[in-house]
Order: C-alpha cells, then sequence, then structure tokens
C-alpha cells in the first residue's frame, strides 16, 4: 500500500489539527485538535472522523493547546484505544487543559438550557469530564531529542519547537520515509522560549502558516504595553487582557514583573484570574529545561499577580473600582471568566481590552479587533465602547520572516511541503513565498484531502 497522509483538520484553519499518517500496516495520528471560531468549522467537532478511531494504532502530539489536543476525549469515547505520545510537559499541561475544556463544555451546556439561549433541547456537551479522565490514563511521554517507537513500523523524534512548554517539531520515520510536522513554531530570541530547533532534511514537511502573510513588527513589546497600560491607568481604567492560559499568560506576567521592577507602569494591582493559567504558571518551575528562565526570573513572573482560584473572588474584581489589570483566560475571548468580565468592562471608555496574540476568524476576539460595536455574550449584545488593542508581538507563533528563516536551515528541499494552520490568505502567501523564494515544491492542502506519498 502506498503511504498516504490525509487531512484531517488544520487545514485552512488555524484550528481542529489533525494529520493522519497510514503506512499500510499501522496509522498514527499526528495531533488532535478541536476546531474553533467560525460556527461552520464548531459543527465539525461532532461529526464522525472519515476514519475509525478504533483502526488508529497511536495518537502524537506536537503541544498541548486545545487546537491540537482537544478532540482526544472524543477520539477515545469513539473507540481509540492505542498510546497518546508526548513530551512530559505536554502531558502535564493536557492534565490541566483537557478537563478544563470538558468542565466549561459542561458548564456552557447547562448555562444554555438554564436561560434558554440554544436551539437545541437540550443542549450537550462535546464531551465530558468522565471522557477526559479516561483519555488521560492512555497518554506516554517521552523526552526531547529521543526517537521512540509509536507503532510497528513508525518511530517519533520530539525536537523543541519554542512556541508554550513542552511544544514540539515531531520528526516522523517510517521504513522509508521521513516527514516533519512543524506543530507550532515558536519564535527566534523569544525571551522566555528556546528558538525552534534547526531540522536538516525530511522527505516530506507539514509547516505551521498561522502568520504566513505577517510580520510581527520591530516594536518591543515592553514599550508597546507600557503605552496602553500608562494610557489606561491615566484615564482610570482597568486593562483587562484576554490570555491563552498556556504560554501566553505566562509571557505576560514576565513582562509585567519587568516593568514594574523597571518603575516603567503604575504599581497597579495584577490579578491571574483563571485557574488553569494558574496551575500552568506554577510548571514553568517543574519544567525548567524548557525555557529560557532562570529560578528567581520564574518565581518573579509568578508572584507579579494575585491569583483569582474562587468563582465569586472573580466576580468580585468588576465591583472594584480602582483601576487595575486583569489576565483572565480565554485568549480569543470564545469562553472562560473573560467573558463576565467583558460584558463589565467593555462599555466604558475609560477601561482597555489587550489581545495579545492571533485571532482566529469567528470569534470574539477577531470581531473586536476589527472594530465591531456590539459583542453578544450568553445570548445579549453589550456596547464597545472601551478601547481595542492587539500586540502582535507577543504571539508565540513565528511570523512569515521567520518561519522562511527556520526553512532555510534545511540543507536540501523536501520532495514536498504542506501548508497547514492557517487561514487561507496566510496559507497561501507562505506558499508563494516558499515557491520564488526557495524554489520548493508547495501544496495547500484541502479539508479530508489524502495526499499519497512516495
Amino acid at each position: 500500500m502506498t503511504l498516504q497522509l490525509k487531512f484531517l483538520g488544520g487545514v485552512g484553519t488555524v484550528t481542529g489539527s489533525k494529520y493522519l499518517v497510514d503506512t499500510g500496516e499501522s496509522r498514527v495520528l499526528v495531533d488532535c485538535g478541536l476546531f474553533q471560531g467560525y460556527k461552520q468549522l464548531r459543527l465539525r467537532n461532532w461529526k464522525h472522523l472519515p476514519v475509525d478511531p478504533a483502526s488508529i494504532d497511536a495518537v502524537v502530539l506536537t503541544h498541548a493547546h486545545i487546537d491540537h489536543s482537544g478532540y482526544l476525549p472524543v477520539l477515545v469515547r469513539d473507540g481509540f484505544r492505542g498510546k497518546i505520545h508526548c513530551t512530559e510537559a505536554t502531558y502535564d499541561l493536557c492534565k490541566i487543559l483537557l478537563p478544563d475544556s470538558a468542565y466549561l463544555q459542561e458548564r456552557e451546556a447547562e448555562r444554555a438550557n438554564r436561560y434558554g439561549y440554544t436551539k437545541h433541547k437540550p443542549a450537550l456537551p462535546l464531551y465530558g469530564e468522565k471522557d477526559v479522565w479516561k483519555t488521560l490514563e492512555m497518554f506516554d511521554t517521552s523526552p526531547f531529542d529521543l526517537p521512540v517507537s509509536v507503532a510497528k513500523d513508525v518511530s517519533a523524534t520530539f525536537r523543541f519547537a519554542g512556541h508554550i512548554l513542552g511544544a514540539a517539531i515531531v520528526e516522523f520515520q517510517t521504513p522509508t520515509t521521513k516527514i516533519v510536522f512543524s506543530g507550532d513554531l515558536g519564535r527566534p530570541n523569544d525571551p522566555i522560549m528556546y528558538d525552534p530547533a534547526p531540522v536538516r532534511q525530511a522527505d516530506y514537511l507539514l509547516v505551521e502558516s498561522t502568520y504566513g502573510n505577517r510580520q510581527h513588527g520591530a516594536r518591543d513589546a515592553q514599550d508597546a504595553l507600557a503605552d496602553i497600560i500608562n494610557r489606561t491607568a491615566k484615564r482610570g481604567g482597568t486593562v483587562l487582557i484576554p490570555s491563552f492560559a498556556v504560554g501566553r499568560a505566562q509571557t505576560l506576567l514576565y513582562h509585567l514583573h519587568e516593568l514594574k521592577a523597571a518603575g516603567r507602569i503604575p504599581d497597579l494591582p495584577v490579578y491571574l484570574d483563571s485557574p488553569m493559567a494558574i496551575d500552568a504558571t506554577e510548571l514553568f518551575c517543574k519544567h525548567a529545561y524548557c525555557h529560557k528562565l532562570s529560578k528567581t526570573q520564574s518565581l518573579n513572573a509568578c508572584h507579579v499577580a494575585k491569583y483569582v482560584h474562587d468563582s465569586e473572588d472573580s466576580k468580585a474584581l468588576d465591583y472594584d473600582q480602582m483601576p487595575k489589570i486583569i489576565v483572565a483566560a480565554s485568549g480569543m475571548a470564545t469562553g472562560g471568566r473573560v467573558l463576565h468580565h467583558l460584558k463589565f468592562y467593555v462599555p466604558d471608555a475609560r477601561n482597555s481590552v489587550l489581545f495579545a496574540g492571533f485571532q482566529a476568524g469567528g470569534t470574539r476576539g477577531a470581531a473586536m479587533v476589527a472594530g465591531i460595536d456590539r459583542i453578544k455574550i450568553h445570548g445579549e449584545y453589550h456596547d464597545v465602547r472601551a478601547e481595542i488593542a492587539t500586540l502582535h508581538m507577543l504571539s508565540a507563533h513565528a511570523d512569515a520572516d521567520e518561519i522562511m528563516l527556520w526553512l532555510g536551515g534545511f540543507e536540501s528541499p523536501p520532495k514536498q511541503t504542506f501548508i497547514v494552520h492557517g487561514e487561507p490568505d496566510a496559507a497561501d502567501a507562505l506558499r508563494h513565498r516558499i515557491e520564488e523564494e526557495l524554489g520548493w515544491s508547495v501544496i495547500v492542502p484541502e479539508h479530508n484531502e489524502t495526499q499519497n506519498l512516495d
């Protein structure tokens, strides 16, 4: 049988990453993420995979973010019985992220039923916490830079990708073919994470394109962050930062500590209002080998914020009139505690809402960044009068130039490069650059497309 690669997600969009390698002897799924954003994408989560989960021998995760791991409980519930391979830090983060994903889905379904803003009778979660606990029992961790057998004719090697704790570039080896999955590439010269590891050779390459048509800009992240905090504080307002709980929240805390220590921003109280982000922040000390920060720097970043564990304490923040900085999940304002804060803070022009990363199409974050003047939350519309700002340079994704820099480390062109994990315009822009500047053969695959490999 011809070696096949099936694109079951993460093409034409930055979510839902799922790539199935079928050797004829075994089937291995690389990443198993949830679709997010536009409703037509989210509906894909409810459809059966075109491949029987029971026929998949193993899953390999590049990293823990929900758009790469969040479909695992469905896969297990529907019959998958193999091992889920990843780095130790990725497993520790999945133990935080997956239960939280189930909790949010169960809570949203309960809320929709209680208040009646659903067409489904009753609204149901995609999966529950019981599905997650069963899934977490199937993980098997591996160190970086050491090949591990994941199926009878397939091995995988995890290389540092930067991006977040535990994130990996996966070198996937069959008896005849090497396939490299970039996962989500981090940024070179990041103050916290290591640079993406160079890759010298691959027969086939899948490379992400989240920022395939953009540059983050040369402006210093702390300068930009200080500007909006100082501007908002002068108005007597609060800075609300919707943040990804894993990666972005910890980067923000690091920068906030540095700015406070240098006296560049007022000594406003900082609140980390996300139990998941709190747990993830504490993992920075456990997995020190995954990042550049010293133990002292890690502790300083952890201690710059007051941790908000209880939901009642979270609600109390909205009735405290003093200026402050609130970092709360989720990063694209799709769920979590940040929604309650948004309802309170966006109608007031004194406040600012600061997005610190990519906003996928169809999310509240993307709509607010685009300038929408009313936003729907929990079935009701709220006027957007607060200042809306975005700090692209805080993204954990390599931009177009940085992706090209990483690709320049290859000593010879892959037989074929596939552009994945990007909106259509970003993916096509990166395709064009690779073809023009490197002369490689490049394809932007379609959803559910199958490619026969040599």
